[in-house]
């Protein structure tokens, strides 16, 4: 039986980039046709809409895959046709009407004051602070490549409402990380909770569990991905 496509959507203050280890275990599993969506992080719309073209490439199924604030996007655009299945890690899961930015608020993180405003309207997790916010359980080195080549996302993307949430329509998976300092492990368990998933797993995390437990999140992909083909 053939795998399906897997579409990995990286979140805040990360590229494509971020999903390096994840990629390397799915390629592993078999999973050749793997896609990482580069989105530019400049409003949700923009976002959803650069994920709906990349998946509108993809002929069969699709397994579309969301870490942090990707969650959000895959949230809006994953009801194409298409896609098969969802999986949040460590993300964000608006229902309609809701923001990530209105989530953080009902239980703010621990890093939420390593956040900086620049001149130009972007939101950047500050260089000294990202390897404790971010992605404690990574070495120093790993957490200083991330913190220079962070992608900032525009602040008001914050703020900007999912509209349909493709998780109330198509079977879902989510990841909890426990010791995430960017989004509160009390919303990762109220937005899993709500969303009837398949299955709800919990890490020993950082934010980057992408990246600190990628054999473990590609294991949670590989299962969605064998449940819906």
């Amino acid at each position: 039986m053939s795998k399906p496509t897997v579409v990995l959507v990286h979140g805040f203050w990360g590229g494509a980039a971020h999903w390096a280890k994840a990629i390397l275990e799915l390629k592993r599993l078999g999973y050749d046709d793997l896609h990482a969506v580069e989105i530019p992080l400049t409003s949700l719309a923009d976002d959803a809409e650069r994920t709906r073209k990349m998946v509108a490439q993809v002929s069969g199924p699709v397994v579309l895959v969301g870490h942090s604030y990707g969650g959000a996007v895959i949230s809006e655009a994953g009801n194409l046709p298409n896609v098969a299945a969802l999986v949040f890690v460590a993300a964000f899961a608006p229902d309609a009407g809701e923001s990530p930015g209105g989530i953080t608020q009902q239980h703010p993180p621990v890093a939420a004051p390593n956040l900086a405003p620049d001149s130009d309207g972007y939101l950047w997790l500050k260089a000294d602070k990202f390897h404790e916010s971010f992605c404690q359980d990574l070495s120093a080195d790993e957490g200083l490549v991330m913190a220079v080549t962070q992608k900032a996302p525009l602040a008001s993307t914050f703020g900007d409402n999912v509209t349909d949430p493709a998780w109330k329509h198509k079977p879902c998976w989510y990841q909890i990380s426990s010791q995430d300092r960017m989004i509160a492990p009390e919303n990762q368990v109220r937005m899993s909770g709500r969303m009837n998933a398949r299955k709800v797993i919990t890490l020993a995390a950082s934010h980057a569990s992408l990246a600190s437990h990628a054999p473990e999140v590609a294991a949670l992909i590989d299962e969605a991905a064998q449940a819906v083909s």
